[in-house]
């Protein structure tokens, strides 16, 4: 008789021995082309080198040309953020030649700023970062009765609340799956376990995305009525502003139209969604966070700079915003040694060079595009975070008063804004402020142009050698452009821009980027589906285009798919 036999089970594949390798190649969702390679053992990231991997070389094509043509030029570092550069770059000159300029056009500039703000911050948040907390595919299960529920709870003035929009906007995503093809929506991480909102919160959460859709393209015409066109605005120049025939009733009245739109779809939808989502993810207050914060401070009421400063200037180090330090630019540097460019010597960005010098990417040596820009020798996260983090540590009253209102509503303590959730949350928070503050803005100008007062230039002469810097904070961060003027003509010129200090590599002490530092113990539960490494990478909202490429360290296999 023959012996019965065991049945048995597949041997069990062996665990990976040691840390694993991840790499994001290109990061999507943002503006440029970005590598991020991280370490990952038991389940958490224990290592991270962030890769700008798109050489500009803006500052080259600058040297021998007008100073006051660099502005078009430096506008074209980016198709998103465009205003921005232009600005610091006519700042810069202003600076260098020693212009004050009228008061009016200093409004006009503010109020070119602010729209920017309202633009990015709003297509950001829908566009850019949702779909990493929002499951899409999850809000075909929703009852569109709940969700209207939701959305008169937390937004009854927001548009299309009814259950019946709900359920459109369900029957669209519906005919998308059912086709096999999601469109803007396809191949996101749908089902991945990181997701926490309920169907109704991601159908209401869908149904904005859409709604945001068509609204950024209403407030990107902001810039068009003082700004000729969007992108790439027109009416910037050294001394001011040239947009004097649209000093009129008729053409504030269109600016003031569209900013009360954007601001009703900020206070009834965004600010409430946020919350909405914030809810959910309470465990991110704890996620992604750095040590050092920068803010150069933005929207001045006047020629003194910068006490007059809405948003003010500071820097903050170990997290310790009750003591907000002055900031001293001329203890700036950037650090090329672990970057694609010839020697290895740190920098002041006034006396900067631009030599590149490529090598294959090696993260123990060098392995970006970026420098690697310190202040004090210390990396320094600068953006909405930073620019609340320095407000509220100041005492400002707008800032403090929506900060403490957030924290109270979600029962987090202030220590949670250092965090993914803390700076996804500061950028829809200082959306409102500074949306608030361009309606006086338009107040002060209305009531110039009463009393008949237009002028937006003051003329100024040019001299044969002068160096000056602009410094603004723009929706992504700190941005500064220096320029030397020499015989009239651009000498050199550099621009330190808020991805260099957020997604540069190590320094030449090896202290690691803003970015990379974020990273460190952020949860991977699937490797082929690293939601939670885009979590914090998009929270700084990257500006550097659609595939993701995963390997896996120990069978080398390469997972190629795309993310929205």
């Amino acid at each position: 008789m023959a012996k019965k036999q065991k049945k048995t089970q597949p041997a069990a594949a062996p665990a990976p021995s040691g840390p694993q390798r991840v790499v994001v190649d290109p990061i999507t969702r943002i503006e440029g082309h970005l590598r991020i390679e991280v370490e990952v053992a038991n389940g958490k990231v224990t290592n991270a080198w962030s890769s700008a991997t798109l050489f500009r070389g803006i500052e080259m094509m600058l040297k021998g040309r007008d100073p006051r043509d660099a502005y078009h030029f430096t506008q074209r570092a980016c198709g998103v953020c465009t205003y921005v550069h232009g600005l610091a770059s006519v700042r810069a000159v202003d600076n260098a030649i020693g212009v004050t300029i009228p008061d009016n056009a200093r409004l006009i500039r503010n109020l070119l700023m602010g729209a920017q703000f309202l633009h990015d911050h709003i297509v950001h948040f829908y566009h850019l970062h949702a779909l990493d907390w929002v499951d899409i595919v999850s809000a075909l299960k929703a009852d569109p009765k709940k969700t209207a529920d939701i959305a008169n709870a937390k937004t009854p003035s927001a548009p299309a609340t009814g259950a019946s929009n709900f359920k459109a906007v369900q029957d669209r995503l519906k005919k998308f799956v059912d086709s096999g093809q999601l469109g803007i929506f396809t191949n996101g991480y749908w089902g991945h376990p990181a997701y926490k909102l309920p169907p109704e919160v991601n159908l209401l959460a869908a149904t904005h995305y859409l709604e945001a859709l068509r609204l950024q393209a209403r407030t990107a015409r902001l810039h068009a009525v003082f700004g000729a066109k969007n992108p790439h605005i027109q009416s910037l120049v050294v001394g001011g502003v040239t947009c004097a025939t649209d000093l009129t009733p008729d053409r504030i009245a269109e600016f003031k139209f569209l900013w009360k739109e954007t601001m009703d779809f900020v206070n009834n939808v965004y600010i409430p969604d946020l919350k909405a989502v914030a809810g959910f993810y309470k465990d991110w207050g704890k996620i992604g966070g750095t040590t050092n914060f920068l803010a150069y401070g933005e929207f001045p009421q006047s020629s003194k700079e910068p006490d007059s400063l809405v948003l003010p200037r500071g820097a903050i180090f170990k997290r310790n915003f009750t003591q907000v330090q002055p900031v001293d630019v001329g203890q700036i540097e950037e650090h090329v040694k672990h970057s694609w460019y010839v020697g290895d010597q740190a920098l002041h960005p006034s006396k900067g060079e631009t030599n590149p010098k490529y090598a294959p990417l090696n993260v123990n040596d060098r392995y970006s595009w970026i420098k690697a820009p310190r202040y004090k020798g210390e990396p320094m996260e600068v953006g909405p975070l930073a620019r609340v983090l320095v407000a509220y540590g100041k005492g400002h009253g707008a800032v403090k008063k929506e900060v403490d209102a957030l924290l109270k509503e979600l029962q987090v303590p202030p220590e949670a804004l250092f965090s993914t959730l803390g700076r996804t949350a500061a950028r829809a928070l200082e959306t409102k402020v500074i949306g608030e503050a361009m309606g006086d803005w338009l107040n002060q100008l209305v009531e110039n142009v009463k009393k008949g007062d237009t002028k937006i230039y003051q003329d100024y002469q040019m001299p044969a050698e002068c160096m000056g810097s602009g410094l603004n904070d723009v929706p992504r961060g700190a941005l500064g452009h220096w320029v030397h003027i020499k015989d009239q003509k651009i000498g050199n010129y550099q621009m330190v821009v808020p991805s260099t200090w957020n997604l540069g590599p190590r320094c030449a002490q090896n202290k690691l980027g803003p970015v990379e530092e974020a990273l460190m113990g952020t949860p991977v539960a699937d490797p082929k589906r690293p939601i939670e490494i885009l979590r914090t990478v998009h929270s700084f909202d990257p500006c550097i285009a659609c595939a993701v490429h995963l390997i896996d360290p120990q069978t080398n296999e390469v997972y190629k798919f795309k993310v929205v």
